[in-house]
């Protein structure tokens, strides 16, 4: 009788946590289903603890189950709110990009910072359809363990641009401002000045660099920006 009972009590907690759960999750955002930072990651890990216990345990209490649920929600919540607002909290909590291939070479140190082995990388060259190094121009690995890969010009996919012209260079980008944030050392890498990026925003009609929310320059010297404006998205994506 008694084992009925609990038996009973395991399936109800069920199908009352795992709602809760899907509430929580769907509120905490994409972020923590999908690209999985560092924080995030341990967040998701914790909730199936929590769950995983409650289910499994009828003697753990069920209200405190709920409450530490709420609480983990609003931790990642508030968490997630100030790695937006204030980057360098965002960079001590999370991973940063790392450059580990330059030009069909290997940066050795870059790989052996984040851990990582030549057999990950290659493995994750080969998901890509990458079997050759030297088809690379930049390798990345991003915050999330992801692989992001810049093809050099000659291995990279003809458009109609491209017919009938031979590519003699690529056009890496690479972020220049970010939320309002002027990083000289990017420019300095691209043999660039600040006060020459300083001017072509100004040819722009953008005086203060608070007003940028997103800046790029190519290795042409083509500049793009995004202003903090909010503009309207355009039709939703539904699934």
């Amino acid at each position: 009788m008694e084992l009925a009972k609990d038996l009973i009590l395991v399936i109800g907690r069920i199908f009352t946590i795992l709602p809760l759960l899907l509430v929580v999750t769907l509120v905490m955002g994409k972020r923590s289903i999908g690209e999985l930072p560092i924080f995030d990651f341990l967040v998701i890990i914790t909730l199936g603890a929590v769950v995983g216990a409650d289910i499994a345990d009828p003697k753990i209490s069920h209200i405190h189950t709920v409450v530490a649920i709420l609480a983990i929600a609003l931790l990642q919540k508030f968490v997630a709110r100030l790695v937006l607002k204030r980057r360098k909290i965002g960079r001590l909590i999370t991973f940063e990009p790392t450059i580990v291939i330059k030009d069909g070479q290997f940066l050795r140190q870059n790989i052996k910072d984040i851990r990582y082995s030549i057999d990950n990388i290659l493995q994750m060259l080969r998901e890509r359809d990458i079997f050759d190094i030297r088809d690379v121009h930049l390798g990345i690995v991003e915050a999330n363990g992801k692989l992001t890969v810049h093809k050099q010009p000659h291995k990279d996919i003809v458009t109609a641009e491209d017919m009938g012209i031979k590519k003699a260079k690529g056009n890496m980008t690479y972020p220049v401002i970010i939320e309002g944030k002027l990083y000289e050392d990017v420019l300095q890498a691209l043999s660039l000045s600040e006060q020459w990026f300083k001017d072509e925003l100004k040819r722009r009609g953008i005086k203060d660099l608070d007003r940028v929310f997103f800046a790029s320059v190519s290795e042409k010297k083509e500049i793009h920006v995004s202003l903090a404006k909010d503009f309207p998205p355009g039709p939703p994506v539904h699934h």
